[in-house]
């Protein structure tokens, strides 16, 4: 079966993989899919950022937000990651920047201050609105960050760094942020689920649902699903990274129109950022589900 040799993939890498793909389009029935523990709660990372985006762009597609509005980022503001992080001087961007960063290259920092220019409690009622109701938003990159370095008993992210390999892993595996029941998460099911409304302009306004798609095509890391696919193939995603989760949730588009969506999120017992074999998985996963379904639609 196709979900034992996708198990035996992650296995090889030394990970625990769930997965759920779908196809997307006419004729795509909603029973053809690939499901490996496709129901399980898992933690979303930077995953969950698709959801504060998406609203954005609803807002602006209703006339609520300018795009073009200026944000200032200082030094306070600043968390770790990519983009904005590692600038040395207060930076300004427009909201439409902060999504573009947000989703190009996971800034942290980017994302929060949309989140908090949209409102939480706002993606909170998307989720509900487009039946998501296995997911569940506590907060945003800041608020992830503030719980680890509370647990750490760290003021600073350089303190953090400082503690954090001489921490049992017992204890770093407690952490709330690895833990579905107390940080944000959902099911790869209903990641696919937001997937396939996004790209069937069912998400909200058909301008909204395709920057949101748009958005998602710029992503930079290419490691992951990308890999397991020839350069003809395209894919559109979002990544998530936490210690010892490596995760991934995006359609799949080949060259004759033929579109799934697939979540992927896999866990080691090595509490790394950084697990090559484990990314080679999940792009060796994303391609066994898709030309299984490819093969089933023919």
């Amino acid at each position: 079966m196709v979900e034992e040799e996708i198990r035996a993939v992650f296995a090889a890498a030394g990970a625990e993989g769930r997965l759920h793909a779908v196809p997307i389009g006419a004729g795509a029935g909603e029973a053809a899919e690939v499901a490996v523990d496709a129901d399980e709660s898992v933690v979303l990372a930077s995953v969950v950022k698709i959801l504060p985006v998406l609203e954005f762009a609803r807002q602006v597609a209703a006339g609520q937000l300018d795009p073009r509005e200026r944000v200032r980022i200082a030094a306070a503001d600043r968390l770790g990651g990519w983009g904005t992080a590692g600038c040395a001087d207060d930076v300004e961007l427009s909201l439409r920047d902060l999504a573009h960063f947000a989703m190009s290259v996971s800034d942290n920092t980017a994302a929060d201050l949309l989140l908090a220019r949209v409102g939480l409690d706002t993606v909170r009622l998307l989720a509900e609105e487009l039946g998501l109701t296995g997911i569940r938003i506590v907060g945003g990159p800041r608020d992830v960050l503030e719980s680890m370095l509370d647990e750490v008993g760290a003021r600073t992210e350089g303190e953090f760094a400082a503690r954090w390999p001489a921490l049992p892993d017992e204890r770093k595996r407690r952490l709330a942020v690895l833990d579905p029941a107390r940080t944000n998460a959902g099911t790869p099911r209903e990641i696919t689920r937001l997937l396939r409304l996004i790209w069937r302009d069912e998400a909200g306004p058909p301008q909204a649902c395709a920057w949101v798609r748009e958005l998602m095509g710029r992503q930079v890391f290419r490691h992951r699903m990308v890999s397991g696919f020839p350069d003809e193939v395209t894919v559109a995603a979002k990544t998530g990274t936490l210690p010892g989760l490596h995760a991934e949730a995006g359609v799949v588009a080949h060259p004759d129109g033929g579109r799934y969506a697939v979540a992927v999120f896999a866990r080691t017992r090595e509490l790394t950022a950084t697990r090559p074999a484990v990314d080679s998985a999940i792009g060796a996963a994303t391609r066994i589900s898709v030309d299984f379904l490819r093969r089933g639609l023919r």
